[in-house]
């Protein structure tokens, strides 16, 4: 089998909601992006890694927001990763309770993939999202002549995406648990 130029783009905060679905306990802060990407990538050349989020406020709550910065950290260390961090918006409910949306992770995602596409910077790209929004973006790189495999949580993701993906992945509670930190010191 020939080996295939890789890139990989992951939707950070579809990731760690998709961990919630398995166990509320679950958190991104403890899986091995780094051994995970190996696994999925196998023996393809990886080009780059890409992670999209949105840094936490610190005020908020600083030990959430110090173990994200720790997170964000140790995700740059990895070998061909960038961290594109965008913003968090500040919205008002109904109830007049406050929460926060990410800005511009999505957009960042689909240009970052499409341009790699038409520069013919991979052969296949790994999406980890179930977004539906990314479907267009599937199709049109498929259009560039790119395979697309979407790894993503099954509660979590739109079957307009993984009807339009080449191949789609389930990642489920025996896969994470296998690249789950087993010490805090990372």
């Amino acid at each position: 089998m020939m080996r295939k130029r890789v890139c990989v783009y992951i939707d950070g905060a579809n990731f760690y909601y998709g961990l919630k679905t398995i166990d509320k306990r679950y958190s991104d802060i403890f899986f091995d992006f780094e051994k995970y990407i190996k696994k999925i990538t196998n023996n393809n050349d990886l080009i780059n890694i890409y992670y999209y989020n949105a840094p936490l406020k610190e005020n908020l709550n600083k030990l959430v927001y110090w173990n994200q910065v720790r997170f964000f950290t140790r995700l740059k260390k990895i070998s061909k990763c960038n961290v594109v961090l965008c913003k968090r918006q500040r919205r008002i409910d109904k109830e007049k309770k406050e929460y926060f949306v990410i800005k511009g992770d999505d957009i960042h995602l689909a240009l970052d993939m499409l341009r790699d596409a038409c520069k013919d910077k991979y052969d296949k790209a790994v999406l980890i999202s179930g977004d539906g929004d990314f479907t267009s973006l599937v199709k049109y790189v498929k259009e560039e002549g790119k395979e697309v495999e979407v790894q993503s949580f099954k509660d979590l993701t739109a079957t307009s995406l993984i009807n339009e993906a080449d191949r789609y992945f389930w990642i489920d509670k025996k896969t994470v648990n296998r690249f789950f930190f087993r010490s805090k010191k990372h």
